[in-house]
């Protein structure tokens, strides 16, 4: 028999269930327990997420009905066109920098790239005194700017890359209306991370109203880019780095219009440049959010047109999530942090190597992670839906709810006066710094996981030394810093400081694995206390379990175990730990796996070391180096 089910609402047949039916079963299967410590997720931003939402959630949203006009895409010209939604898909330029020593190896490298799958080239000009027409006739020779978006960054002379961009393209014949791109400057963004400026902060603004005016002449090219990685890098959470770069959009604003230029001039040469973490849904939602906020301030200022303030977002997969152990994972992290910045709708996207952040990368790197856009484009589709998200009862919750403490911080910066008083007062690094800190300590107490670094650890990894190894930033020396300047950070960096310790140490520490007694629980210890000890490069000793304290003790000294941790269960350990304690006084450091319950009695046998999922791993690992005459 044929059913006809064209006409029939399949979902017809199952009852409507209420919230509160829902409620109830949870709170049923909880059997008493608290639902808001168990299932309710206090975010690092310092917001509450449900762990279900319902369509009567987004009842309230008000950026629901017309967050769609805020995803407008310019046409095949680069023309904005506020008629027009792109309803048929969500592409995005895939961007890679190059680094310009040579000019004629820059544009050798501009044309590989391009051939191979990328639509956007950022040059970075390593110095700014060889920008002229001539390099540029050189480094822009046989690239098509109505093909590919070109970027360019320079320490200085942005007017000049103007000039000498306009000079080149006439030269060529290009349409300079099909020039798409941005001279990135940014120097606000240069004062805040160097701590001053080469000239008075002024006189940087007066340049930048030059720069607006300079640009005027190329319709769809951007000449100020707000980098908002550089908030995330230093270990901002994502309301932060919202709010902060809202507010540095709008002190831009103000600075430009007071020096004569319209904010829809203004606004239409800018660009947000936005960090993406492994939060992966908050990701996502910031960049929903992002729009929604600076849509907001575009209905303050009020342009003849509302075009301008379509926000350009540029994606750059974080530092502060990337490590130098392990590093191939960071493959899969810059995988999902793309994801993430592509769901949310950016306009362009870097994927950093996987390698970037202690090698200069090489060839292989670099491919990886060009492939790694091309794979979301052309073969998982990422490019077909546009804006995937919208409709999700949790991500257009959690865009409300970002958006919603981003306005909050980013008023209170205004009722300071400002992004640039903000700076000045020490208020933004301070966030920043307690941004950075909840999260670090996040690491070290495994509340947040960095795999490879603070969990599931290769203890044998050696981290090799290469002539392309990074140089650390360092301080700035200079005395007459004008702020505090912020400082970059990745949240490995302490763990590998630790790891490099212990490799240069002349004994590597070993770490045995003394188990005894119930077999669950001296396995389930074991393996806990392996992984805590291989955080840090020490030497691993396990075994299959000992039938006496004393079998295990021998087994222990014979192999030169420097720490000697008992893996059993609570209850066995007050028969235990006392007995072991007294055969290693003198030849081992004992550490207990556990935090049982007469941990205090163990303590008065003179029992001091213990290891639990409460203990700071960082802390702990500092300390028993110490104890091994291991320093930083």
């Amino acid at each position: 028999m044929t059913v006809n089910v064209k006409n029939r609402n399949l979902f017809d047949q199952f009852p409507p269930v209420s919230t509160k039916e829902w409620m109830d079963k949870i709170n049923a299967d909880l059997k008493g327990a608290d639902f808001n410590k168990r299932l309710v997720w206090r975010t690092a931003e310092g917001f509450d997420v449900m762990p279900f939402y319902r369509r009567e959630d987004l009842a309230d949203l008000n950026h629901i009905d017309s967050v769609l006009s805020l995803y407008l895409k310019p046409d095949s010209k680069g023309k904005p066109d506020s008629r027009r939604i792109a309803m048929t898909g969500n592409s995005w330029l895939i961007r890679q920098d190059i680094t310009v020593t040579d000019f004629s190896t820059g544009n050798h490298k501009a044309l590989s790239l391009l051939s191979k799958g990328v639509d956007s080239i950022g040059f970075i000009i390593t110095d700014p005194e060889s920008i002229d027409e001539k390099h540029f006739y050189e480094l822009l020779k046989g690239i098509d700017p109505s093909s590919a978006e070109i970027n360019f960054l320079s320490n200085g002379k942005a007017l000049e890359i103007i000039d000498a961009l306009i000079k080149t393209a006439v030269e060529y014949g290009f349409d300079v209306s099909l020039l798409r791109g941005a001279v990135e400057a940014d120097p606000l963004g240069r004062l805040m991370t160097n701590g001053t400026l080469c000239i008075p902060v002024d006189e940087g603004f007066d340049y930048l109203a030059s720069l607006v005016r300079a640009a005027l002449t190329l319709p769809n090219y951007r000449s100020l880019q707000i980098n908002g990685s550089n908030f995330v890098n230093a270990g901002s959470d994502s309301v932060r780095e919202l709010a902060f770069s809202i507010s540095m959009g709008v002190e831009y604003l103000d600075q430009l219009t007071g020096r004569g230029i319209n904010a829809g001039e203004a606004a239409g040469k800018m660009r947000f440049s936005f960090g993406t973490g492994s939060a992966y849904f908050m990701e996502i939602a910031k960049l929903r959010a992002a729009r929604v906020l600076w849509s907001l301030i575009g209905d303050k200022y009020q342009p003849a047109e509302k075009d301008p303030f379509r926000m350009e977002i540029h994606s750059i997969t974080s530092d502060w999530n990337t490590t130098m152990y392990d590093p191939y994972i960071n493959m899969l992290r810059t995988q999902t942090e793309a994801m993430s910045a592509v769901l949310g709708g950016t306009d362009s996207l870097t994927v950093k190597p996987y390698d970037s952040a202690f090698r200069i990368s090489g060839d292989f790197s670099e491919r990886i992670a060009r492939n790694q856009q091309l794979i979301l484009k052309e073969e998982a589709f990422f490019d077909r839906v546009a804006d995937p998200a919208s409709g999700s009862y949790y991500i257009e919750k959690l865009t409300a709810l970002i958006a919603e403490n981003a306005w909050k911080l980013f008023l209170e910066i205004e009722e300071t006066g400002g992004f640039l008083s903000a700076l000045t007062s020490g208020f933004i690094q301070k966030q920043i710094a307690e941004s950075s800190a909840a999260k670090k300590n996040g690491l070290t107490k495994r509340k947040e996981i960095l795999v490879g670094t603070n969990l599931y650890p290769d203890p044998e990894e050696k981290f090799t030394l290469n002539e392309n190894i990074k140089s650390s930033p360092r301080p700035s020396e200079l005395q007459d810093l004008l702020i505090e300047p912020l400082r970059s950070a990745r949240g490995s960096e302490d763990f590998e400081k630790l790891r490099l310790a212990v490799e240069k140490a002349p004994k590597r520490p070993v770490a045995f694995m003394l188990t005894l007694g119930n077999q669950v629980m001296r396995r389930a210890r074991s393996q806990f206390s392996a992984g805590f000890f291989g955080c840090a490069g020490y030497r691993i000793i396990e075994s299959d379990g000992f039938g006496s304290a004393d079998e295990g003790c021998e087994a222990a000294i014979r192999s030169d175990a420097d720490i000697v941790v008992i893996c059993s269960s609570d209850e066995e350990y007050a028969l235990y730990a006392p007995v072991i304690n007294k055969k290693l006084e003198g030849k081992a450091i004992m550490v207990v796996a556990g935090n049982p319950p007469d941990i205090e009695e163990l303590k008065s046998m003179g029992i001091r070391n213990f290891i639990s999922v409460r203990s700071d791993v960082l802390e702990s690992l500092t300390y028993f180096n110490s104890c091994l005459g291991i320093g930083q």
